[in-house]
């Protein structure tokens, strides 16, 4: 997963291993300074990723592929812990280390695993995605916990 462009943290790609550009994460209204609403596409799989209540950043909700999935902070105001549930699959995404926003994990004997973390040390604008969840994990619900790391961990610009 990689910025788009250089000086933004508005636009990702969302490459394969084979380094094919695969899918897009995008802030819907670049021009309104709106971070609140995203939009994504992977293959035929598309779906938004919005901000459940106005002015509150501790509640998101990724819709797609006739699937919701909802993620809380555990702690309120704590961006580095995350409960994230379709209402059949719960896990918790966190960081690795409390003072630095560069790795996130899951680990789930039920679910399987999940980590991010940047390509290069210091460089937010590249992340490798290891997605090792089961099959059983939806669409919407993979997209929220890419969108939580990269949109808590980079700048808004």
């Amino acid at each position: 997963m990689a910025t788009r462009w250089n000086d933004s943290f508005a636009e990702w790609d969302i490459f394969t291993t084979e380094s094919e550009s695969r899918g897009e994460l995008r802030l819907t209204s670049v021009a309104q300074d709106d971070w609140s609403r995203w939009q994504y596409r992977i293959g035929e799989g598309v779906g938004t990723i919005r901000q459940k209540w106005p002015d509150n950043p501790n509640e998101w909700e990724a819709r797609g592929d006739n699937a919701i999935a909802t993620a809380r902070t555990i702690f309120r105001n704590n961006f580095r812990e995350w409960r994230v549930t379709d209402g059949t699959h719960t896990v918790t995404l966190r960081t690795r280390y409390q003072n630095l926003a560069e790795d996130w994990a899951i680990g789930s004997e039920r679910h399987g695993w999940f980590e991010m973390y940047t390509a290069y040390e210091g460089d937010l604008r590249d992340w490798i995605v290891v997605d090792e969840l089961s099959d059983e994990v939806p669409l919407p619900m993979r997209m929220l916990l890419g969108f939580l790391v990269v949109y808590h961990s980079t700048p808004k610009l």
